[in-house]
This record gives C-alpha cells, structure tokens and sequence, in this order.
C-alpha cells in the first residue's frame, strides 16, 4: 500500500466507530419491522407445532401434542443451515463525491447500509464475509467489529469486486454506483453467478446523478482519469443524459434479472431504512417466506 493510501485508510478508519454506530441504529431500526429469519427446515430446534394437513406424512404427527386435543398437529423444526453472505462496497473514486445539496459522500452512504445490513445478517445467525479483505467468513457480534475493522483497510480503486473464490451456495450483495460499462459488470455477475451464488445489486446515486439539476455553462470534471467535459447548456442535454442513466439501469436490472438475482436503486438523499429493509427482505429465500 503506498503512503497515500495507508493515510486515506487511516482517516477512513478513524470514521468508522462512528459509523458503525450509525450502522447499528439503523439495522435496530430495520430490525423493528421484520420478524427475523427463523423459518421452516431440516434441524433439530423446536420452532412450532402446526395443524396436520393433507399431504403430510403421517410419521409427522406429534402424539403428545395431539393427545392434548381432538387434532393432529406436526411438530416443526428451525431451518438452521446459516448461509455465508458476502459484501462488497465500490471503492473507487467516483463514489468519494457528493453534489452542493447531498449531505452524505456515496461510499458513506455504502459503507452504511453495508455494515447495516452485515449486523442484521449476523443477528439473524448467517455469517457474513466483505469480499476484497481477504479473511474468513465471520459471525456473532464479534464478527461485526471485525467487518468494520476490515473496511476501513480495504483497498482503493476499481469499480467492480475483484475475483474472489465465494463458498458454495453464498449470497452477495454489491453497492456501488455501478456505473462501468454493462459488459463489465455482466463478466463479473457471471463469475459470481457461476459459482453458484444467488445475489443482489444496490446502485447508490447521488441526486444530482440522478436529475442533472444544472443550468447553463458548466465544466463535468472526470473521477476516475476521465477528460473534462465543458457543456454550454446543460439543460439542452438533460433529456439525453436521462435516457442514458435509465439504460444503464435497465442493463443492469436485466444482468441481474439472467443472473437470478435482485436489483434496486438508492439515492444518498433518501433513508438508508428504506433501502436497507428492501434488501434485507430480498435477501430471504423463497421459501423461508411465509
């Protein structure tokens, strides 16, 4: 790590207690309104007993229970197979920006939902992994120190998560403007895809990214080695720019879409509960849903 880099982790990292309290107010928040991850499965803890229903063996039938009553009830047992889920937040520099009226920088924004969402999978009992830091997969409140730590000491750059060996059956979750060309992001779903592994894509915008708010004269400076583009009347070109974004995200919906996974859009002016509940709720398996 060069020394310009070591004190830009440093400085990130001197944020991060702060932030993972954000984080973890936020995910208390979320917590509130969602009923945990308990579901139905193979395992040995008691969850329910529930009314025998046509179709059911009846080597599923607790007689002990049903004696109590004129029933038949089936004793259910927990899913227990926690799952590892891996997450990555977009580094580069075009998420180190906000416009005049945003309040927060886009790797704020994603490093908060990240951590968020890394205390509500650990409550949960899943273990969770950030792609890029290169340790093991971790779990329980210890684990969530240990991703907070770990953020603050990932490397800079690239706009696409580095290729990594993900556990079988893993689930990822990306948040990042995603903004490369779609053919990039579609060669790194597919080799995460492929692995197998289910996921989910969060695209983090600022609002000015978003509306193309600005009138007349007005000088574009590139992030990331781009040449600096000068329009003498940005209103004349907002139809244009609109189209463009609303094809990149139809791109990426239909990536994500081949993929089997899930894809939505956050801007840095909204809640993060919001957002962080819709994710939490589609990172669910269909059928632990009931």
């Amino acid at each position: 790590m060069s020394a310009a880099a070591a004190r830009r982790a440093e400085a990130l990292g001197a944020h991060l207690p702060p932030l993972l309290v954000a984080a973890e107010r936020v995910a208390a928040t979320v917590a509130q309104g969602v009923h945990g991850r308990r579901r139905v499965g193979q395992g040995d803890s008691f969850w329910q007993f529930r009314p025998f229903l046509p179709g059911d063996a009846v080597t599923r039938i607790d007689w002990r229970q049903s004696a109590r009553s004129d029933r038949h009830f089936v004793r259910e047992t927990e899913w227990e197979a926690a799952q590892t889920v891996c997450l990555w937040r977009d580094g580069s520099a075009s998420m180190r920006w906000r416009s005049r009226g945003a309040t927060v920088d886009k790797i704020e924004r994603a490093e908060l939902l990240t951590l968020a969402l890394a205390s509500l999978l650990l409550r949960g009992g899943e273990r969770v992994r950030l792609i890029g830091s290169g340790s093991r997969s971790a779990a329980g409140r210890a684990g969530l120190d240990r991703i907070a730590d770990e953020m603050g000491h990932l490397p800079e750059g690239g706009g696409l998560p580095p290729e990594v060996d993900l556990p079988r059956h893993a689930r990822v979750v990306l948040v990042g403007d995603m903004l490369s060309p779609l053919a990039e992001i579609q060669a790194s779903v597919g080799r995460m895809a492929g692995t197998p592994a289910s996921g989910h894509i969060v695209q983090v915008l600022d609002p000015a990214e978003a509306m193309l708010p600005y009138e007349g004269r007005v000088r574009f400076l590139g992030l990331e080695q781009e040449a600096e583009t000068l329009i003498p009347r940005v209103e004349g070109v907002r139809g244009a720019y609109a189209e463009r974004l609303a094809a990149q995200q139809a791109g990426l919906a239909a990536i994500c879409a081949a993929a089997g996974w899930g894809f939505t859009v956050h801007r840095t002016d909204h809640p993060p509960g919001a957002a962080l509940l819709a994710l939490y709720a589609a990172l669910a398996p269909e059928q632990g849903r009931r």
